[in-house]
């Protein structure tokens, strides 16, 4: 399952971001290093379900359906908190970066109200700067990479002098445990002019920064969207940096608990919900649901939780959607199930890359696709677009 790794210094909301993205209960508390061992439950992306367009009643197997939306699941992992100088080894910085190894790509979380300092430790809204946040984890993300390179540095030069390798192979393979691909260095090394053997320090780290942006893609979700200083800090936040959403995870929480229980009608994403037992709920109860619904979903258009999941996968990860099927005339698979599969690929995939994502034997014994919608041939070359629905034949 695709991983994405939910980051940021501790007690900003981190926690509570994975808890109303997953429905779980990682433990929240007001001071740093409440996460030690690294949480990993499952969230979802939503996407439109076919079902509805082709009036048919589906039988997921790997997803859910809920009212013509489909959810695909993706696994999040809340890590420990980082803090200045956990490449050194400060904090639980090792730990931390041990745990985003495989992570395909981040959610940092930050304070957006400005109320907790560089350590993390809890200070007066608005006193601390977050852009410094969002530097100072891609920073140590780049300093702790560039530590596994340094100390093997002049023995990897050799070894691509000497086998006259690309030095971008040499690279990938000190990185891979990492989960750095080789087709990743290719690219960032394209950011540095000078001959490798004559990279400096600065030369690696402008390399790594190229890097990380390419292999493990950042998506800044700005917590505390409604706390006070937050919305000042937020537009700061989107003038400098591409990918910032808004969010308020207490709020999802909230909403989505109230809705466990139904005492409001809401479903996570959406942008307004409908309380349905008033008579259950305490005046207190019920300007807290009011002030959500001003200060976060009519400010934003939601809580951003969903947003941010959604924008990860889709947008920074570049994925897309396909429906796999054996027969394409029923929609199903060889037991009957309409729709059974949602497959996660990445965009500008072929037939023949969705067939060996299905099982290592159908992508080599692959002939060619059918596009179940027209029932026409798809060529092996054929770009797959958000949505559709595949057979694949094979041998």
């Amino acid at each position: 399952m695709l991983q994405i790794a939910v980051t940021g210094k501790p007690n900003v909301g981190k926690s509570s971001f994975f808890n109303a993205a997953t429905l779980s209960e990682a433990e929240v508390a007001g001071y740093p290093f409440t996460t030690i061992d690294v949480n990993k439950a499952v969230a979802h992306v939503v996407k439109p379900c076919p079902c509805r367009e082709l009036e048919v009643e589906c039988n997921p197997r790997n997803s859910q359906c809920l009212e013509g939306t489909r959810l695909i699941p993706v696994e999040l992992l809340d890590v420990a908190g980082l803090v200045p100088g956990a490449h050194e080894g400060r904090g639980l910085g090792n730990k931390f970066l041990d745990d985003l190894r495989q992570a395909r790509a981040f959610i940092h979380v930050i304070d957006a109200s400005g109320s907790t300092d560089d350590e993390g430790r809890p200070c007066e809204p608005g006193t601390h700067d977050p852009l410094e946040d969002v530097e100072f984890l891609e920073h140590e993300i780049t300093m702790w990479l560039y530590g596994i390179l340094h100390k093997n540095w002049n023995k990897l030069v050799r070894k691509a002098l000497s086998e006259k390798l690309d030095i971008a192979k040499v690279i990938a393979e000190q990185l891979s445990g990492a989960g750095i691909m080789v087709e990743d260095v290719l690219e960032a090394k394209r950011a540095v002019t000078k001959e490798y053997k004559d990279w400096e320090k600065d030369d690696i780290i402008n390399l790594l920064d190229s890097l990380l942006k390419i292999a493990k893609p950042m998506l800044i979700v700005a917590n505390k969207a409604d706390l006070p200083h937050a919305e000042e800090n937020i537009l700061r936040l989107q003038e400098k940096y591409d990918n910032v959403v808004p969010a308020s995870a207490e709020s999802e929480l909230a909403l989505s608990r109230a809705a466990k229980a139904g005492l409001i009608s809401y479903v996570s994403g959406e942008s307004d919900f409908e309380i349905i037992q008033k008579d259950k709920l305490s005046p207190q109860q019920v300007n807290a649901l009011e002030y959500i619904r001003v200060n976060v979903l009519q400010k934003y258009g939601g809580t951003g939780v969903q947003e941010a999941v959604n924008q990860v996968v889709f947008s920074l990860l570049d994925m897309i959607v396909v429906f796999p099927v054996e027969d394409e005339h029923k929609l199903s698979d060889q037991k009957g199930n309409v729709l059974p599969d949602a497959l996660l690929i990445p965009h500008g995939s072929k037939p023949r890359d969705m067939a060996f994502l299905i099982h290592t034997d159908i992508g080599e014994g692959f002939m060619h696709a059918i596009d179940a919608r027209s029932c026409r041939r798809v060529a092996s070359d054929h770009e797959l677009n958000d949505g559709d629905i595949i057979s694949i034949i094979c041998r």
